[in-house]
C-alpha cells in the first residue's frame, strides 16, 4: 500500500497556491485542494496542478441526496483528481450513488473516500450536539464499514482510528487522516491529533498536514521532515 504525505493547499487563490509550491523547486508534493481554493480558483486548479505532477486530493465533502451527488460526482470524475470524497453520514445509498457517479466515464476513476467523522470533533461534541449516543471510536469504526459496504476505497479519520479500522476492514482499506502535528506544534482547532511519526506506527496510509507545512518558514523543509517522519527515512 503506498503511503505519503498531502499537503493542505488551504489558500485564497491560484496565484498563492501557485507561488507556494514554486518553493518546492522540482519536487511535486501530493496536494490538497479543498473548499476554499475550489470556490476561488474554479475546477481548472485541478487540471493546472496535475499539468505541473501533482497528484490531486479533491476535498469537497460532499453531503446531499444520491441523485445529486451522483450527478456531481459524474462532473468531478472528469477533472483529473486522483482522489475525492463524501460525507460517510450521507448513508450507504449515498455512497453508492457517489461510486456509480465517479465511475460513468471511460477511463480511470479517482478513488473515492468517505469522511466519518470531523477530526475537530470530539466525543462530547458529537453526543451533544450530534445526538450520537455510541463513542467517538464505535461511531468511526461503524461508518468506515458503510463506507466498505458501499464500494469505497476507504475513509479520512483521525490517526488515532487507522489501526482500529485496518484490523477489522483489512489493510487495503485506506486511511487518510488529517490532524497531523509535529511534535512542538500547536493542536489548533483539531481535537484528535498525532505527530506524524505516531501516524504511521497507527497504520495511517496517507496524513494530511496544512498548517504545519503550509505556516512554517521553510515549507519545503517542513515538509521533507513530515516525509521523513512518516515514512521513517
Amino acid at each position: 500500500m503506498p503511503k505519503d504525505v498531502i499537503i493542505a493547499c488551504d489558500f485564497a487563490s491560484e496565484t498563492e497556491t501557485l507561488a507556494f509550491l514554486a518553493k518546492f523547486g522540482s519536487v511535486r508534493p501530493f496536494v490538497k485542494i479543498g473548499m476554499e481554493l475550489f470556490y476561488a480558483a474554479g475546477p481548472q486548479i485541478v487540471a493546472k496542478l496535475k499539468e505541473k505532477g501533482h497528484q490531486v486530493f479533491l476535498d469537497l465533502k460532499l453531503h446531499d441526496i444520491p441523485t445529486t451527488v451522483e450527478k456531481a460526482m459524474r462532473v468531478l470524475a472528469h477533472l483529473g483528481a486522483d482522489m475525492v470524497n463524501v460525507h460517510a453520514a450521507g448513508t450507504v445509498a449515498m455512497m453508492e450513488a457517489a461510486l456509480r457517479g465517479v465511475s460513468a466515464g471511460a477511463g480511470t476513476r479517482p478513488k473515492v473516500i468517505a469522511v466519518t467523522q470531523l477530526t475537530s470533533t470530539d466525543e462530547a461534541r458529537m453526543q451533544k450536539e450530534l445526538l450520537i449516543a455510541k463513542s467517538l471510536p464505535e461511531t468511526v469504526l461503524h461508518y468506515a464499514h458503510n463506507a466498505q459496504r458501499a464500494g469505497l476505497d476507504g475513509v479520512v479519520c483521525s490517526p488515532l482510528e487507522a489501526k482500529t479500522i485496518h484490523d477489522a476492514l483489512g489493510s487495503g482499506f485506506l486511511t487518510v487522516t488529517p490532524g497531523v502535528r509535529f511534535a512542538e506544534g500547536d493542536a489548533d482547532d483539531q481535537a484528535r491529533v498525532a505527530t506524524p511519526a505516531k501516524a504511521r506506527e497507527l497504520g495511517s496510509d496517507y496524513i494530511v498536514m496544512g498548517r504545519p507545512i503550509t505556516m512554517a518558514p521553510d515549507p519545503a523543509e517542513a515538509y521533507a521532515r513530515a516525509v521523513s517522519e512518516f515514512l521513517g527515512r
